[in-house]
C-alpha cells in the first residue's frame, strides 16, 4: 500500500470514534488537536498528518491524467498484455464523458490510439476500435477529429480485412456506425474505401451517395459490412 494512504489509514483509526459513542480519558483530555513542532496538527496518539497525507485524501490525478497515464502503459512495450488491456477498459470508461472524449486532441492522445488499430495483438486491435467507437458516438466535434486524423480509413480497413478476427472486425463496424451518423464527411470517406476495397454502393443497395442524417441507409450500409463478418 501506498505510504501516504497507510499513514492516512492508521490516523483515521486513531481518530475514530468507538461504536458505543464512548472516548477514553485520553481523548477527552485532547478535544483540542495541538500543534507540533512543523506546525502539523497531530492527533490524540501524536500521530501527524502532514501534506502529503491531506494530499492523498483530497486529492489526485485528474481524468486527463488518468487518460495520459493508460496511453503510456498502451505504447509502453515493456508492459504485458494483461495489464495493457486492464489499461485499456479504463480508457474506455473515462472517454465515455463527452468532455474526455473531447480531450483526446488537446491531450494528443488520437495519434497513439488510432496507432493501437495497427497493433500486432488481436485485443489490443480490437479494444482500440472499441474506444475509438466510444469517443465518436453522438459527438460531432470528436467524428470531425476521426476524419482529419485519417481514422476512418482505418477502421474500413479493419472492418472488411478477410482473415482479421471477427470480434475485431465488429469492432470496427461499431466505430464506423458511430462515427459516420450525422457526419457527413465521415460518411463519404467511408464510402470511398468502400468502393476501393469492392465494397461500393451497388453492393449494399444505396444510390449514389449516403445520407449520413439518414439512420436507415447507414443501418444498410453496416448491415452489409457485419454479413461480410459472416463470409
Amino acid at each position: 500500500m501506498d505510504k501516504n494512504l497507510s499513514n492516512l489509514l492508521r490516523w483515521s483509526i486513531e481518530h475514530s470514534t468507538p461504536s458505543d459513542g464512548s472516548q477514553n480519558q485520553q481523548q477527552q483530555q485532547q478535544q483540542q488537536t495541538q500543534p507540533q513542532a512543523n506546525g502539523t496538527p497531530a492527533g490524540p496518539t501524536g500521530t501527524s498528518l502532514n501534506p502529503e497525507i491531506l494530499n492523498a485524501l483530497f486529492s489526485g490525478p485528474s481524468e486527463a491524467d488518468l487518460m495520459r497515464a493508460a496511453m503510456e502503459v498502451l505504447t509502453d512495450s515493456s508492459t504485458d498484455l494483461e495489464n495493457k488491456l486492464i489499461a485499456f477498459d479504463n480508457f474506455e470508461q473515462l472517454i465515455e464523458s463527452l468532455d474526455n472524449a473531447n480531450n483526446l486532441e488537446p491531450l494528443a492522445l488520437w495519434t497513439p490510439l488510432l496507432s493501437l488499430l495497427e497493433h500486432e495483438e488481436q485485443e489490443m486491435r480490437r479494444m482500440a476500435a472499441w474506444c475509438v467507437g466510444t469517443a465518436v458516438q453522438n459527438n460531432a466535434r470528436t467524428q470531425e477529429r476521426l476524419v482529419a486524423m485519417g481514422g476512418v480509413p482505418k477502421l474500413v480497413g479493419l472492418a472488411t480485412k478477410e482473415g482479421e478476427h471477427h470480434a475485431v472486425r465488429r469492432k470496427a463496424v461499431y466505430a464506423l456506425s458511430s462515427a459516420v451518423r450525422n457526419c457527413q464527411p465521415a460518411m463519404d470517406v467511408a464510402a470511398e474505401e468502400l468502393e476501393k476495397r469492392g465494397h461500393g454502393h451497388e453492393k449494399h443497395g444505396q444510390g449514389e451517395k449516403v445520407d449520413a442524417a439518414d439512420m436507415d441507409a447507414i443501418d444498410a450500409v453496416m448491415g452489409y459490412l457485419k454479413e461480410l463478418i459472416k463470409t
